[in-house]
């Protein structure tokens, strides 16, 4: 029987990925002025046992002020990079997938309280909060303080925070590297008009818009080894009028190509709070085939995927090369396992958890000898 498409390599760059399902960046709000904490180690660890192809730590900000929440994960120091460090050694004693890294800047959605304590935005003067930025002085939520707009001093030291970061991820042997241009967070901030109404090159047309976006991609393609692969996380659209569509994606993504791309994930939305999402099952594979009808490198599908027969269909009819598990592999954290069993295929699995395999699924783990 043949092998099911969720399940064959998918070439990255100049790497092969083991099979079609990646994790996403999941930020967890678990860190101590930018490093990472025990918390990321049974996070990440748990994570690598999976079975998925590809793990990506979260959203990192290059940063202090471009994280999302205080509690967010850096990379932007020594001190940042030496606590990345002792997680990844520990998860890499007992996982070889392949670990990458979201890197990013939260723009006018930085310092916000943690979800769980309601998310809001915090005060340039509460204890935990600080001045935001931004391509212009427009809040999020009208109640908000409203951002910084970046001048050109600013400008400059976000594309080499962004390098630097590469820099560190290279020195950790991170596989890859996921530059963060959705959801509403700076780079995207550029590249909508909703939230840019600049009037510099870097606002107005399209060519401007998307202008400081492909600036800090290469800035992190020329700082990353040319060996290992820099990707793109896009929202496809903004589900919301006169904001950013599928069309621009689609340019971006022609353009992000022409300067090495290795892969792009298209999710949708987090830039306008008044969007109107149509959620359902699968509700953003549409937007990641337009975009994989328009370019030659692998396009990654995220949103709702959470039935093994769905993922299937999506790489086997071409509507994307990959999909993306979040929520859902928090939720079950074995879901290549599960997915591999349903579909008849076979899943590397620790030698420690051997004895788990069900007896009517005899081949499902695939376990190299070390």
């Amino acid at each position: 029987m043949s092998t099911p498409r969720l399940f064959e390599p998918l070439t990255v760059g100049d790497q092969t990925l083991a099979n079609r399902i990646v994790i996403a960046p999941m930020c967890q709000y678990s860190a101590v002025d930018g490093r990472m904490t025990d918390w990321h180690t049974i996070h990440l660890g748990q994570l690598a046992l999976s079975g998925a192809a590809l793990l990506t730590i979260e959203a990192t900000a290059v940063l202090p002020e471009g994280r999302i929440s205080y509690a967010d994960v850096g990379l932007w120091d020594d001190a940042t990079e030496a606590a990345m460090a002792d997680v990844l050694a520990s998860v890499r004693k007992w996982s070889d997938m392949p670990i990458a890294i979201q890197l990013a800047h939260a723009g006018r959605k930085a310092s916000t309280d943690l979800p769980w304590h309601g998310g809001k935005q915090l005060a340039p003067d509460h204890e935990n909060g600080w001045q935001t930025v931004a391509p212009s002085a427009l809040a999020f939520e009208p109640d908000e303080v409203p951002p910084l707009a970046l001048d050109k001093a600013g400008l400059d030291e976000i594309r080499e925070a962004f390098a630097a970061a590469a820099r560190r991820a290279a020195r950790l042997d991170l596989a890859a590297v996921q530059i963060h241009m959705a959801h509403g967070y700076l780079l995207h901030e550029f590249l909508s008009p909703l939230s840019n109404h600049r009037e510099d090159e870097y606002g107005g047309s399209l060519e401007n818009r998307l202008r400081f976006p492909l600036e800090v991609f290469d800035a992190v393609r020329a700082a990353f080894p040319a060996d290992r692969p820099v990707t793109v996380r896009v929202s496809g659209t903004d589900w919301a009028e006169h904001g950013w569509d599928i069309e621009q994606t689609v340019a971006l993504a022609q353009a992000l190509e022409a300067r090495g791309c290795a892969a792009i994930h298209v999710s949708s939305g987090g830039l306008a709070h008044h969007q109107k999402i149509p959620v359902g099952p699968s509700y953003q594979v549409p937007l990641a085939r337009a975009v994989k009808q328009a370019v030659t490198m692998p396009v990654v599908a995220v949103g709702l995927i959470t039935e093994f027969e769905q993922a299937e269909a999506i790489v086997a009819t071409g509507d994307a090369d990959a999909i993306a598990l979040a929520r859902g592999i928090l939720y079950d954290p074995r879901w290549p396992w599960h997915a591999a069993a349903h579909l008849g295929a076979s899943v590397k699995a620790p030698p420690q958890y051997l004895r788990s395999q069900p007896r009517q699924y005899r081949d499902l783990f695939d376990v190299e000898a070390d």
